[in-house]
C-alpha cells in the first residue's frame, strides 16, 4: 500500500516539487517501503525516532529534521544527531542558529537550515512571527557552519485545506521578497509547505517541497 501511495502522489506532483516523507512514528521498514518507492527526502519530528530506524533503514534518503528545534536541541545538537541530519527545518531564532552553528564547526560540517514562519501568528505554536523573518535571516546568515536555503511553515489547521491558503500566500510573498534581496549566505531553494491535507493547496500558491505522512503510511498510532 505505501508504494502504491508514494507512486500515486508522485505522479501528480508539479516539475519541480518534491516530496519529502513524514515519518513520525514510523518503522524502518515501512520508510524502507517509501524510499524504494520513490522517496528521496525523510522528515522526522523526534531525534528518538531517527536513531531507532536510522541504522535499519535499507535504502540512502536524505534526513530532514521537522520538529520543534528547541525542544528537541538536547538531542538534536548532538555530534551524532547532526551527522545524520541533512537538513533542519524548524530553526526560528538567532540562538538555536548559534548553537547549531556552534556545533557544526566541531564536526566541519554546514548544516542547511529553513526558517520556520509562524504564519497564523499562533502563540502557542513555534516559528518566527511574518514581520520579523528578514531581520532574523540577516542574522543568521552571517554564521559561518548555517546555510539558510529557504522557509517553512506549517499553518493553522483547518478542517478545510482551502482556508490555509493566506497563511501559504503570506509566506510565499516572503520567501519572494528575501530571495530578491540577495542577502549573502543565503540560497532561497526550498519553500516547504504543506501537509497530507493541505498540500494541493500549498503546491498552487508555490510551495516546492511538501511533507506528507498520513496519505503515505496511513493513519498513525500515536
Amino acid at each position: 500500500m505505501i508504494k502504491e501511495n508514494v507512486k500515486k502522489i508522485l505522479e501528480e506532483l508539479p516539475e519541480g516539487v518534491e516530496l519529502e516523507a513524514a515519518a513520525k512514528g514510523r518503522t524502518a521498514e515501512e520508510i524502507t517501503e517509501a524510499i524504494e518507492a520513490g522517496v528521496r527526502i525523510v522528515g522526522e519530528n523526534y531525534m528518538r525516532d531517527l536513531k531507532k530506524v536510522y541504522p535499519f533503514v535499507k535504502k540512502k534518503a536524505e534526513w530532514h529534521f521537522i520538529g520543534t528545534a528547541e525542544k528537541e536541541k538536547h538531542d538534536l545538537l548532538k555530534r551524532k544527531s547532526l551527522e545524520i541530519i541533512d537538513m533542519i527545518e524548524t530553526v526560528d531564532s538567532v540562538e538555536i542558529a548559534m548553537e547549531i552553528d556552534e556545533r557544526c564547526a566541531k564536526i566541519s560540517k554546514i548544516m542547511p537550515i529553513l526558517i520556520e514562519v509562524n504564519s497564523g501568528r499562533e502563540p502557542q505554536k513555534s516559528g518566527v512571527m511574518p514581520e520579523d523573518v528578514e531581520e532574523l535571516i540577516r542574522k543568521i546568515a552571517q554564521l559561518k557552519n548555517v546555510k539558510i536555503m529557504g522557509l517553512m511553515t506549517m499553518g493553522p489547521r483547518f478542517g478545510n485545506p482551502e482556508d490555509s491558503e493566506p497563511y501559504f500566500i503570506e509566506t510565499k510573498k516572503l520567501f519572494d521578497k528575501i530571495k530578491n534581496a540577495g542577502i549573502e549566505n543565503v540560497e532561497m531553494k526550498y519553500l516547504s509547505m504543506g501537509m497530507s491535507n493541505s498540500y494541493k493547496v500549498a503546491i498552487r500558491v508555490g510551495a516546492n517541497l511538501v511533507r506528507i505522512g498520513t496519505k503515505i503510511f496511513g493513519e498513525r498510532k500515536y
